[in-house]
């Protein structure tokens, strides 16, 4: 399972020209499940997006978790994520999961966010999704489930 995650000032996500999600401050989480991949991989991947001290404090120091500033999550999935590029230049894909159980993951991973006390808004999966993002900072993190 991958995710990059977005730290935002506030994000927007139409399908078809229709507003769909949107947030204010929080993150948005880009997020790929690869074959294979579980029940387990989003405990874990839950836990660390929500333990994230990407905010800044009064400080000035990334000490704040989204949850410390009651931020919101935009959960996007994102299969691309899985691409392979080693051979050639057109990427495959072969990595990720199969879109039916991809799905299925992608709304458990909202559930599970939200059982951290953290509004989660979605995406369309599979839909071609147009996503207006403010990014603040940027701060960006790339977590693999694999890694963490």
């Amino acid at each position: 399972m991958r995710a990059v995650v977005q730290r935002v000032l506030s994000a927007n996500l139409k399908v078809e020209g229709k507003l769909i999600s949107q947030i204010d401050k929080g993150l948005v989480v880009f997020f790929g499940v690869g074959t294979g991949d579980g029940q387990d991989e989003i405990d874990k991947m839950a836990l660390k997006i929500s333990k994230l001290r990407v905010f800044e404090d009064e400080n000035g120091k990334m000490n704040l978790s989204i949850k410390d500033v009651g931020g919101e999550i935009l959960l996007v999935s994102q299969f691309t994520l899985f691409a392979d590029c080693s051979h050639g230049n057109r990427p495959s894909f072969f990595d990720a999961e199969k879109p039916e159980r991809a799905n299925m993951l992608y709304q458990d991973m909202q559930v599970r966010l939200m059982q951290e006390n953290i509004n989660v808004k979605m995406g369309v999966f599979g839909a071609d999704m147009k996503i207006d993002v403010l990014n603040d900072g940027p701060v960006t993190i790339l977590l693999d489930s694999n890694n963490i």
